[in-house]
């Protein structure tokens, strides 16, 4: 479960603030009110304040995860008429089982937020790559030196992440597609599931000795999933940008964007990512002669399908004469 920061926002403040409100829960499942009506009125104002509170450091989308649930804006719709005395009982358990939900919630943000940071902290090189690194870098997954690419020294540790939308990418390619990228996500994912054995991290190389007398850095990898009701940007580019920004802000520290791709590589910088761009295969080497045309079939776009159109008429109108 990834909390997602906000720009600017700072993980230390967001995990005060999400301590705060579930100390505040707590007391709510006990206020000192005479009636279950009182007590649903502590618990929407709980809500409104914790709401407040977070809103500026994380996503609308956690806040309603986390405290404006669907139960919530459900007891908020019906506050004019469950004030009566034979709703007493209901009221006081519809409270009680969201207090205890929002609360077991939280501990699970927390945890899950404490944990990130943790692992997020050490001394290793944070490092993202897109599909199109996978894809078309100079050479695959297995034979690449990551050390090099990066430009790091060789005993450097480097944690490669796998934010879970690029793994569904590499899924779907590697069933279709032109031979080649399809090879080469069933390289990525071979390598992935063999490093991971356990949970979602795991080792893709182990210290050892390098050239001479050098030692060689570790390299471990980790799948980055996706929240309970996160939902994705509608282009997977995004996706990722926004996934790395994310692991940015809560390690508080540099994560590397590795890609094949100019249009990702300027998105990974506006979004404050220091970028690393491997050259693509289809601009290497020396340049091809200019194609004269008409060595190859037509394609069957609509501005293809109105040139066969063109000489179809053409064609009938010579025939007729």
């Amino acid at each position: 479960m990834l909390i997602t920061p906000l720009p600017g926002a700072n993980r230390n403040g967001i995990l005060d603030s999400l301590k705060s409100i579930q100390l505040a829960a707590r007391n709510a499942q006990s206020p000192n009110v005479a009636t279950a009506y009182a007590r649903l009125l502590h618990y929407l104002e709980w809500g409104n304040n914790s709401a407040r509170l977070l809103r500026g450091q994380i996503s609308d989308a956690d806040i309603d995860r986390l405290v404006l649930t669907r139960t919530h804006g459900q007891l908020l719709a019906g506050v004019g008429h469950l004030a009566g005395t034979d709703q007493q009982r209901l009221v006081n358990g519809l409270v009680s089982l969201e207090l205890a939900e929002r609360i077991s919630a939280l501990d699970a943000a927390i945890d899950a937020l404490n944990a990130h940071i943790l692992r997020w902290g050490g001394p290793t090189w944070l490092t993202v790559a897109d599909s199109s690194f996978y894809l078309n870098s100079p050479s695959p997954l297995a034979d690449t030196d990551l050390h090099k690419v990066m430009g790091l020294p060789g005993d450097e540790e480097i944690h490669l992440l796998f934010p879970i939308v690029v793994v569904d990418e590499l899924d779907r390619l590697k069933e279709s597609g032109r031979t080649h990228p399809r090879w080469r996500a069933g390289h990525t994912l071979g390598l992935l599931d063999a490093a991971i054995t356990a949970n979602t991290t795991g080792v893709l190389r182990r210290t050892g000795p390098g050239e001479g007398q050098s030692v060689r850095g570790a390299i471990t990898v980790e799948i980055v999933l996706d929240q309970a009701g996160h939902v994705r940007l509608p282009i997977a580019d995004d996706e990722i940008i926004d996934r790395a920004a994310t692991i940015q802000a809560i390690a508080d520290r540099e994560v590397r964007l590795l890609t094949c791709d100019t249009s990702q590589a300027t998105r990974g910088r506006i979004a404050g990512l220091r970028v690393t761009k491997l050259p693509h295969a289809a601009g290497l080497g020396e340049e091809p002669a200019r194609d004269p045309g008409g060595k190859h079939p037509r394609g069957n776009g609509s501005r293809a399908q109105q040139k066969n159109r063109g000489e179809a008429e053409a064609a009938a109108a010579v025939s007729d004469d």
